[in-house]
């Protein structure tokens, strides 16, 4: 399942990190990449331990634990601090598949990459190429969204950010391991709390029939989850 968040940020604390993020020193993405994906990865990173990096990556948690639709739809049980990576003309990052595990540097605990985010931080208009292609079982999706907007897919999907031709392409990129394993069984809990979520606008949270179907929803996630 790919899904698009909108407004994770507002403009303002988009403007807010751009700002940091001008600042900051910058390194080769290659330092991070995998054995494979060290080959294709042509972009520029901040460093992970960097003090703007764990600033601006803290707020960006806080925000994505406030927002029900992200939460509805990950059903996260552990997320990697947020990284930040920036492409400028000429560069990219050829199709690859994120590392299965991955360790957090500050906690040391290894986690199991079940789904990738990328929050966008330059606006469509600021910058031409580095769209990320994401392929699915209904073919390749092509992605580049408002600055402040995420992309949430699965980590087993192959993808790839296309050359950027002008400008720069300033985005926020993480991952997280879901209580649930199965991208099917995700996409099938989101489908029906989202139902749910509707039903109870109209009906109210108390409608018998709300109620039922919140029981099979949990009753799910019981069966399902890994925690």
């Amino acid at each position: 399942m790919l899904i698009t968040i909108p407004d994770i940020l507002s403009k303002d604390e988009v403007r807010q990190f751009r700002e940091a993020l001008d600042e900051a020193e910058w390194e080769s993405g290659a330092k991070t990449a995998g054995v494979q994906s060290e080959a294709v990865k042509q972009n520029q990173q901040l460093p992970v331990s960097s003090e703007t990096a764990l600033k601006l990556g803290q707020f960006l948690l806080q925000k994505l634990s406030a927002n029900q639709l992200f939460l509805s739809a990950a059903l996260p049980l552990r997320i990697l601090p947020p990284m930040f990576n920036r492409y400028e003309t000429g560069e990219t990052f050829g199709i690859h598949v994120d590392n299965a595990i991955r360790l957090n540097h500050l906690t040391q605990e290894r986690l199991r990459t079940d789904l990738s985010m990328t929050v966008f931080l330059s606006e469509p208009d600021e910058y031409d190429g580095g769209e990320l292609i994401v392929e699915d079982h209904y073919g390749a999706q092509e992605v580049k969204l408002e600055a402040g907007h995420m992309v949430l897919y699965p980590s087993t999907s192959l993808h790839q950010v296309v050359p950027v031709t002008r400008g720069a392409r300033v985005a926020s990129f993480f991952w997280l391991q879901s209580m649930i394993r199965s991208d099917a069984h995700r996409t099938m809990l989101f489908d029906l709390d989202q139902t749910i979520q509707s039903l109870a606008g109209r009906l109210g949270t108390g409608d018998s029939e709300v109620v039922r179907l919140t029981g099979i929803y949990h009753n799910l996630i019981r069966t399902w989850a890994e925690t």
